[in-house]
């Protein structure tokens, strides 16, 4: 940021203002007429949204989030892999449009990104967290990012869709299950604790410094993303009778697709038996990394309160993708199962804002309506604006923010969007579509027999309703709607180019490896007392809220 340097100190990571009572001012509000709303975006990694509802799970924070804003109980990741699915969201544009295949593809610099629309409305726009940004562009219109990564920036995790039957030795196994339980500390938990640390210095700086643009601060969590391990706090807050087990543990083989099948060979899931007790302690941590994730989410609520930036700013939470935590046999994602497919999706505004508040929505939604939606909360106090006259280029989400708005209950309950899906990463041979639509959920693959859902009366997916022939012109409307979108042959023949391309480049790239990886980059010229800063200034501009220098009492 272009700002006066600001003293910055040292704070423990531990929860922020455990007694909001103690640290209360009065500060003056910024907002004013035609201000754009700051905006705080924060997305947990592998949180599915078919545990929302659990009586069990604890999660007061969200909650929160919940009570003072809506609630979309149908959302979806349009690609239910990391990179592909983050990208997709920031281009509101399928993988196969923008080549986001796999966690190993590029993202292109030259792809628009609603951090590049934000940026040039005149918003400062930070990153702090997980992105998995694959290529030299590590950025990809934040003009900041606070941390690194935690996976990698290069073509090594490279899917070969030409040799299904060889495994990827890169790919997670059952390691993550058969391991979970409890710890003092794991990767995981030390990357979480680094962007929860510069989340709160980043809205202390904003709150105390000179810009007086609106800020876009995107938090990326990567819990509660296996392995499947947390601290004996959050272990603690649930007892074995307080995790269930899941629903459909197994389908039976008539019952069972071939998709899933391939899965499960690519997770190496025979390697180890799926017990009881390994299952109930895995899904046991991930409940504990959830309520995890919901800390971090209260950290971030109370100090834009206990700043007074809360009343000019917008709160979205989600997630990437969701994880199938055991249920048909299955682990993580990468299909479209509710499990793996269908996440949280939480928009929160001040009263002030008149959006609405404690609303459930029914309606179909996914990641790719997020960059229209943004747009559309940058720009609510101008009632005119139109989010499609900025584009660039054309997209395939479509804003919320009308659920937001609407005083029509019908509105609530009503399903008449469409989501795409578009699978293209490891476990799958050929390309794999998804269409989700009323009470419906069709998924096609070409080499496979296709499926067809009405999670209304099968919400545990457990009859394929394309095997019906009372259903049968609804499949084959389905059918042919996937022939009209797609190509599914030219895009099969794309991605097995581009990997063929990528593993070239990845192995040649080996030899004296310069890595893709961000580097966080800090002027410590700039931080703390320096000399050839005024003193008195630095301590002035950097304790929040400022205490004026009063003149000397001797003063005549």
């Amino acid at each position: 940021l272009n700002t006066p340097p600001v003293a910055h100190f040292h704070f423990h990571q531990q929860p922020l203002f455990q007694n909001r009572c103690q640290l209360t001012f009065q500060i003056s509000s910024k907002m004013a007429e035609g201000k754009k709303p700051n905006i705080v975006f924060i997305m947990a990694d592998q949180m599915t949204g078919t545990l929302l509802e659990c009586p069990n799970l604890k999660i007061p924070n969200i909650e929160r989030l919940r009570k003072e804003g809506v609630t979309f109980q149908n959302c979806y990741s349009n690609s239910p892999l990391c990179a592909p699915a983050r990208f997709s969201m920031m281009a509101g544009q399928l993988p196969s449009r923008i080549g986001s295949y796999d966690n190993a593809a590029e993202f292109s610099s030259s792809t628009p990104t609603f951090g590049h629309y934000l940026r040039s409305q005149g918003y400062s726009t930070t990153l702090c967290g997980k992105m998995h940004f694959i290529g030299a562009d590590q950025l990809h219109g934040f003009e900041e990012r606070l941390t690194t990564d935690i996976y990698p920036a290069d073509f090594g995790w490279t899917p070969d869709w030409e040799k299904p039957e060889e495994r990827p030795e890169w790919y997670h196994n059952m390691l993550s299950v058969v391991q979970s339980g409890k710890c003092i500390t794991s990767n995981q938990l030390d990357f979480d604790e680094d962007v929860a640390f510069s989340t709160r210095r980043k809205l202390l700086d904003l709150s105390r410094g000179a810009d007086e643009r609106p800020f876009f601060l995107f938090v990326s969590l990567t819990h509660p993303h296996d392995p499947y391990a947390i601290s004996q706090e959050y272990w603690d807050r649930y007892t074995d009778e307080e995790i269930p087990m899941p629903s459909v543990p197994t389908v039976p083989e008539e019952l069972d697709d071939p998709h899933s099948k391939r899965l499960r060979h690519v997770m190496a899931i025979d390697q180890y038996a799926m017990s009881e007790e390994r299952v109930k302690r895995a899904r046991h941590a991930y409940f504990g990394s959830i309520s995890y994730v919901d800390d971090k989410i209260g950290q971030i609520l109370d100090t834009l309160e206990t700043t007074g930036m809360r009343e000019n700013t917008i709160v979205y939470f989600t997630s990437d993708h969701g994880d199938m935590l055991g249920e048909r046999n299955l682990w993580y994602k990468m299909n479209y199962f509710e499990g793996a497919t269908r996440i949280p999706m939480v928009i929160s505004a001040p009263s002030s804002f008149g959006l609405n508040r404690g609303k459930n929505v029914k309606e179909n939604v996914s990641l790719m309506d997020v960059l229209p939606t943004l747009l559309d909360l940058a720009n609510i106090r101008n009632p005119g604006y139109d989010f499609r006259g900025e584009l660039c280029t054309e997209i395939d989400g479509g804003s919320l923010l009308s659920y937001l708005k609407t005083s029509n209950e019908e509105s609530f309950v009503e399903r008449n969007r469409t989501v795409l899906g578009e699978y293209l990463g490891e476990g799958a041979i050929a390309p794999l579509f998804m269409i989700r639509r009323g009470n419906f959920k069709f998924i096609h693959s070409d080499p496979d027999p296709d499926q067809l859902f009405d999670l209304d009366s099968d919400p545990k997916e457990l009859n394929n309703l394309a095997r019906d022939p009372k259903h049968s012109e609804i499949v084959k409307a389905f059918a042919e709607e996937v022939k009209k979108r797609w190509n599914s042959k030219e895009i099969e023949g794309k991605v097995i180019q581009c990997q063929r391309r990528r593993r070239f480049l990845h192995n040649a790239l080996m030899h004296k490896y310069v890595p893709w990886d961000f580097q966080p980059v800090k002027d410590a010229s700039t931080m703390y007392v320096r000399r050839h800063m005024d003193l008195d200034d630095i301590e002035k501009r950097a304790r929040y809220p400022q205490v004026p220098i009063p003149l000397p009492d001797n003063r005549s």
